[in-house]
């Protein structure tokens, strides 16, 4: 069995008394997309730069292709792909000036280096503006650029922080079916997001809230996990329908998906007890009907128990 891509072992970081990251445990097996997800300021991107060597841990280690984060920073630095939320690019360049700056920055050789970069603009759909200056560029094209500055050393792994944060749902779309693409060809993909649904195209994801792991798994088992005892109840005032369901003792969890309110019933909870709740609060119910669970239902049930590592 080959070593893991990353391990994390009791991971902590604190920034004097605030604890960003609070003892977290888990590997990532080469070659999967391995999802990091949670709300923003959980925790997501202080993990991710202590992987990539940027800061120190607190408290606990991990490793990177085998190496040590805190001792060979360095080497993991030379050997990794890094994307960032705000698009580490030079504005006044051009896409292909960007591609061709970091080709050098990591050392790709001369004769390579050409081919890798036309390689790229073609695959990113950069041909037609190639040439034109990044600050000009909408989202999507500045996405793109970025990500073949972070791939265009074929780097063993890629850590992608909060990718498309700032892209519409489109361009989003389109950059995961770049992400498999890359995954095919042996690449491991470590990214972080607080978009549920991105978290359902990973192979596994880890599940943070306020610097702690919830839980680490597939998207199935952590929907899986939480049960049956869902509901989806359509009415005519769904916030005020949520504040009449939340509290109920017979309710394990509950939120707004949309117009409709997602319940995660206890053992003695019942259809009858929402509608009920819901006409002693004036709010007309369209209907009451059993649902699957959304990793959102999941995140929202998992984070009222005690946290976990894996």
């Amino acid at each position: 069995m080959s070593a893991p891509a990353v391990e994390a072992r009791s991971l902590t970081r604190a920034f004097g008394d605030f604890v960003a990251v609070d003892n977290i445990s888990f590997t990532v097996t080469p070659g999967e997309v391995f999802g990091f997800l949670g709300p923003n300021g959980c925790g997501k991107t202080t993990t991710i730069r202590m992987l990539c060597g940027i800061i120190e841990p607190t408290a606990g280690d991990a490793t990177v292709l085998g190496f040590d984060i805190r001792r060979e920073a360095l080497a993991i630095r030379q050997r990794i792909g890094y994307m960032s939320q705000r698009f580490a690019l030079y504005d006044d360049l051009t896409p292909r000036e960007n591609i061709t700056f970091y080709a050098g920055l990591y050392g790709v050789p001369g004769r390579e280096r050409g081919r890798r970069i036309g390689s790229l603009i073609s695959s990113m759909g950069l041909t037609d503006i190639a040439d034109h200056r990044v600050g000009d560029l909408p989202s999507g094209a500045r996405q793109r650029t970025a990500f073949a500055t972070a791939i265009v050393h074929q780097p063993p792994i890629l850590f992608l922080d909060e990718p498309t944060a700032a892209v519409d749902p489109a361009a989003r779309r389109a950059f995961w079916d770049t992400i498999y693409e890359i995954a095919s060809t042996g690449t491991t993909v470590f990214v972080t997001t607080h978009f549920m649904d991105e978290a359902e195209y990973c192979g596994r994801m880890a599940l943070m809230s306020q610097g702690r792991l919830i839980v680490c798994d597939s998207p199935a088992r952590i929907r899986a996990s939480i049960g049956a005892g869902m509901r989806e109840v359509l009415c005519d005032a769904p916030a005020r329908g949520l504040d009449a369901i939340v509290d109920q003792p017979w309710v394990r969890a509950a939120t707004l998906i949309g117009r409709a309110i997602h319940v995660l019933l206890a053992d003695e909870g019942s259809d009858a007890a929402i509608a009920q709740a819901l006409a002693a609060n004036g709010v007309g119910v369209e209907y009451i009907r059993p649902t699957a669970p959304t990793l959102e239902d999941a995140f929202v049930a998992l984070t009222s128990a005690p946290a976990a590592t894996a």
